[in-house]
């Protein structure tokens, strides 16, 4: 049983809340959140399975990373460069790649025909 306190009814107690601005604290606006968030990046993962009678259906893998772009350059990841629909680059890095896979291709065949033929 609760005693109302002098003067009034009580409230159920009210605990201090983190989002409480208290003198000193700081106000973080949604820039200087989204500028933390992608500097340092932040990956969300998870798994969706359907099981019947403890047979496996259906997997589905989620990963979703969130970082600036130098962020994930520097973690490895720059797929959007080789991307021909994201990336004027990525059409002549496609074609540098188409000639130089002709050029090898040329190559192995005079080598296999210098292989065939009788030397000297």
């Amino acid at each position: 049983m609760t005693h109302p306190a002098a003067g009034g009814l009580a409230g159920p107690p009210r605990f201090p809340s983190p989002y409480d601005q208290g003198p000193g604290a700081q106000t973080a606006n949604l820039a200087d959140i989204l500028e933390r968030v992608l500097d340092k990046g932040v990956v969300i993962a998870g798994d969706i399975r359907i099981n019947l009678l403890d047979i496996e259906l259906l997997t589905i893998k989620l990963r979703l990373l969130v970082a600036s772009v130098d962020k994930a350059k520097e973690m490895g990841i720059d797929w959007w460069e080789h991307d021909p629909s994201l990336s004027s680059r990525a059409a002549r890095t496609e074609r540098s790649l188409a000639d130089e896979n002709e050029r090898l291709r040329a190559e192995i065949a005079a080598l296999r025909a210098a292989e065939r033929s009788p030397e000297p």
